[in-house]
């Protein structure tokens, strides 16, 4: 009798021991599906950003060589006659022509997949038109402090955009992860740099409040980080310690 029940004993040590490393491998799996999964997902999200990046990239060189066109037409047809006007007109050429030089170094080789055939013809969004990003978001309900400091001045175009890129993200996670308290944007101009930062104010861990969501492992800021990346800058983003979020970028004004 004791044999016997020293053997059931046995085979199901034995059941119990392979039941658990079934579990584990199990376990195994799943994290690595996981992970592989995080993994398309980011992907995804960069590969969406570079497609976009490429396409803004072609609207700003596009733009540029324009005015290259027309104001080299201007100064060919004056140059004899009003060689003042000509020579403002060779300047404004050699500013777009630095202009395009920089945007191509910063985005070149970004290259995108086709998109769906459709052209966006409506304006570049830029910090001149950030008022009425604002309007929109404290219309939907999420008021907007906004502060600017230094000497606000013409941006390279890809710096410009990428502000703008930054604030209109942060904001709209602010309005969705928030509590409606309002959200602080700070833009402010140095010598060498653009400094953006969005502030939101948010579920607090130390008051032991329930979380509503996690803003700062969204596919967009994954995307703007890459893009800060490329025109040589970071980008910060993390929850703040008494609750909320904060978006930090820093921005050289100057090629990488």
């Amino acid at each position: 009798m004791a044999v016997a029940t020293a053997a059931v004993a046995a085979a199901l040590g034995l059941l119990l021991a392979r039941s658990r490393r079934a579990h584990r491998a199990a376990l195994g799996e799943r994290g690595w599906l996981l992970e592989r999964e995080r993994e398309t997902a980011s992907k995804t999200a960069v590969d969406a950003e570079r497609a976009r990046i490429a396409r803004e990239l072609h609207d700003i060189v596009s733009h540029n060589v324009s005015v290259m066109v027309v104001q080299a037409g201007a100064a060919r047809r004056v140059l004899a006659a009003r060689p003042g006007d000509a020579e403002s007109a060779l300047l404004a050429v050699e500013t777009a022509g630095r202009d395009t030089m920089t945007e191509l170094r910063h985005l070149l080789g970004l290259l995108a997949p086709a998109a769906d055939g459709t052209e966006d013809l409506s304006p570049q969004p830029s910090l001149s038109r950030l008022s009425g990003l604002v309007d929109r978001i404290a219309f939907a309900g999420l008021p907007v402090e906004v502060r600017v400091s230094g000497e606000p001045r013409p941006l390279p175009s890809g710096v410009d955009l990428t502000a703008y890129r930054i604030i209109q993200e942060a904001l709209t996670n602010a309005l969705k992860h928030g509590n409606g308290q309002p959200a602080e944007v700070t833009v402010r101009y140095t010598e060498h740099h653009l400094r953006v930062e969005v502030l939101n104010s948010g579920p607090s861990v130390l008051a032991g409040d329930p979380p509503v969501g996690e803003p700062g492992d969204g596919r967009g800021l994954l995307g703007l980080r890459e893009r800060v990346a490329v025109l040589g800058g970071d980008l910060d983003a993390r929850k703040r310690l008494g609750g909320g979020f904060r978006v930090r970028a820093k921005i050289p004004l100057a090629a990488p």
